[in-house]
């Protein structure tokens, strides 16, 4: 067995670039940082703070939220898988990029008006959230976008403790 999962919380580094397809399909691309703060060690020793960047690529449904509402410096979390492809640049080097293939999509900025509810495509969530089923047979160009999951109510004759 093996899993392929990547969590990121970070800041956005540019407007997403999205590109829309014949048969209707939408791809995006933006990048995200990732900041590990600075801190001393026990000895005294100082770390300085380490930025890490990563290429972030969303299709369908999750591209078309990002188009409206993700912005450069927008506070996002994403979930999904790692890729990597290669390419031949123009001296004919093969060249890699590892990108983050999104399946979950949560806005986490503050409204900018300054009030407490945040900024969200989705009223009906306190975050904006937004998620990818992929069907196995399916391509991963062809992940539809699904509404944020309502929160399960307990019965009350559920003898579950949550």
């Amino acid at each position: 067995m093996s899993v392929n999962k990547i969590i990121l919380i970070g800041n956005v580094g540019k407007d997403p670039d999205v590109k829309y397809y014949e048969n209707g399909g939408a791809v995006a691309n933006f990048s995200l940082a990732t900041t590990d703060r600075a801190y001393t060690t026990a000895s005294g020793a100082q770390v300085p703070e380490r930025t890490e960047w990563h290429n972030i690529v969303l299709w369908r449904g999750l591209a078309e939220i990002a188009e409206k509402y993700v912005r450069k410096g927008s506070k996002i979390f994403i979930e999904g898988k790692i890729r990597t492809r290669s390419y031949d640049d123009q001296q004919g080097v093969k060249r890699y990029v590892t990108e983050v293939w999104g399946e979950n999509l949560e806005l986490l900025d503050r409204k900018p008006d300054g009030g407490q509810g945040n900024q969200s495509p989705f009223p009906e969530s306190s975050v904006g959230q937004a998620t990818t089923k992929q069907n196995a047979a399916a391509p991963a160009s062809e992940t539809q976008a699904a509404p944020a999951t309502p929160p399960i109510e307990k019965a009350e004759n559920d003898d579950l403790p949550f």
